[in-house]
């Protein structure tokens, strides 16, 4: 493509869930100013694992007017108010990261500061009481309220999720092309990406290409050399097996993170399956054994076949590359610990739709959206190693090796500063907001030596007053919910034949 020349050729290389998600939201959006082709094989499967993800996918969908109900059906999907994390702290202990916020902020200081207050008066209940979405996921229940006052996301099928996605591209314009790539042609003066060529031979040309590839990244690494940055010195964790069991109960608006003594296992509920992962370290467990644990701690008949998977935590150093972006697995891998996979792809997404150009790439659009994902990436790293390294597990190698790792200075900051103030600040449009970072020190065992001087304002009654006005809300609004079970089965419920 030539300085002069409108841009219109976008060429997504790969399927799955980052290729069609980003193919969507650009055939959405630009579909009658693009010419958008998604190349993908067949042959190269995607597993249909459950899928858990977080509150920003819910305006991700409505953006790109999807019916929440229908995707729901389309994807078997629950809905989702947080992760319960057993055994992180130590063995037998647990805790909950809701998407609520908890209690009433002052604009000088968080709840939390009143709630330790509350604690040291002898008038606070547990924090978690104050938080409508953690009391509601404890009871199993769940609604839509008005003014978006419950915060929440999906547990889904990520397959079907793709494929709900397929028929919304090309509905609105885009072109899939079946086959492998077999190789990338490159530009012989700028270097850019000038088409990829499919066994079959088949050419196709492009004046943008979006690396959709996964681990394989064939363009962003394959083909233009960006360079990973590996963090698995800070998240040690680099394989998993993945597996569908049918479900046995009710599903639960929630997900599980088990601590083990080399990692940790996922539980996702669907409408009619359950989602089921060991996430481990090779280095402490071997497959066989993982395997072995995993299987033992399922419920429910096995659907599917065990999927191995082997990464290293990382992002990609240059993830807009000439006229190559990497969206999804091809980017970067982050432990799905926190349930961020998804939201990577969708931020990506989102920022080059945001930064697309109309005719000559601008090198500082490269440089924002470089710097742009680097720090989405880097706050999350952050957010995930903090479940490792704040733990008081010394019950195995795995264990003492987390607690004793050194880790980054801004997370150490974050740390000291919360221990010693109560104190945290979300920086640069930072995903995790404060109550997430309260929510999960604590829940690992980090309490603050203070709080702020304006909790001392409040006496005894205005105490009582508000504490009990909050939690008294929470009760009342949790028990006139329904069941999840039920406002699930009435409001996007699948037939156990379409779940197969």
């Amino acid at each position: 493509m030539s300085g002069g020349e409108r841009l219109r050729r976008v060429v997504v290389a790969g399927g799955g869930t980052a290729g069609w998600m980003t193919a969507a939201a650009l055939a959405k959006t630009l579909g009658h100013v693009l010419d958008i082709t998604l190349v993908e094989s067949d042959a190269i499967g995607t597993v249909g694992v459950g899928e858990s993800t977080i509150p920003p996918l819910v305006l991700y969908n409505r953006l790109l007017g999807i019916n929440e109900a229908e995707f729901m059906r389309a994807t078997q999907a629950t809905f989702k108010l947080g992760i319960q994390f057993d055994n992180w702290k130590d063995v037998g202990e647990s805790y909950f990261h809701s998407f609520g916020i908890t209690g009433t902020d002052h604009w000088s200081a968080g709840f939390w500061h009143f709630w330790m207050r509350g604690q040291e008066m002898g008038k606070a209940d547990e924090y978690g009481k104050y938080c409508l979405e953690l009391m509601a996921a404890r009871a199993r229940k769940f609604a839509h309220l008005p003014d978006d006052k419950m915060n929440y996301a999906f547990q889904l099928d990520s397959s079907l999720y793709a494929k709900f996605l397929r028929e919304l591209a090309e509905r609105e314009g885009a072109k899939r092309v079946e086959g492998k790539i077999q190789r990338v042609e490159r530009d012989g003066d700028s270097g850019n990406i000038r088409s990829i060529v499919l066994e079959s031979g088949t050419v196709i040309d492009g004046d943008l290409f979006v690396d959709c590839t996964g681990f394989r990244a064939l363009l962003i690494e394959g083909a233009l050399h960006a360079g990973y940055d590996d963090w698995t010195h800070y998240l040690p964790c680099d394989s998993a097996i993945a597996i569908q069991t049918k479900s046995v109960g009710p599903p639960v608006p929630y997900t599980r993170a088990m601590a083990h003594d080399a990692g940790w296992q996922w539980r996702i509920p669907l409408q009619h399956r359950t989602g089921n992962g060991i996430v481990y370290a090779s280095q402490y467990l071997d497959r066989d054994a993982a395997l072995e644990r995993l299987l033992g701690n399922i419920e429910g008949e096995t659907l599917t076949e065990p999927s191995f998977l082997k990464f290293r935590t990382g992002a990609r150093r240059s993830q807009w590359l000439g006229n190559c972006i990497a969206v999804g697995l091809s980017s970067g891998f982050m432990e799905p610990l926190e349930s961020t996979s998804i939201h990577l792809i969708q931020r990506a997404v989102l920022r080059l739709i945001q930064m697309l150009p109309l005719r000559e790439i601008s090198e500082r659009d490269i440089a924002e959206f470089n710097d742009q994902q680097m720090t989405d990436m880097l706050q999350i790293r952050d957010f995930l190693i903090l479940h490792y390294k704040a733990t008081e597990r010394r019950d195995s190698a795995f264990w003492r090796q987390c607690a004793l790792m050194e880790i980054p200075d801004s997370l150490q900051h974050k740390i000291d500063l919360f221990r010693e103030t109560g104190r945290v600040f979300r920086k640069r449009e930072e995903l995790f907001v404060e109550n997430s970072w309260v929510q999960v020190m604590m829940g690992q065992g980090i309490m603050p030596r203070s709080f702020h001087p304006v909790t001392e304002k409040l006496t005894d009654q205005e105490m009582d007053t508000l504490l009990g006005r909050i939690s008294g809300n929470v009760e009342r609004t949790v028990a006139s919910l329904p069941n999840h079970e039920d406002y699930v089965a009435n409001y996007c419920g699948a037939n156990e034949a379409e779940a197969a």
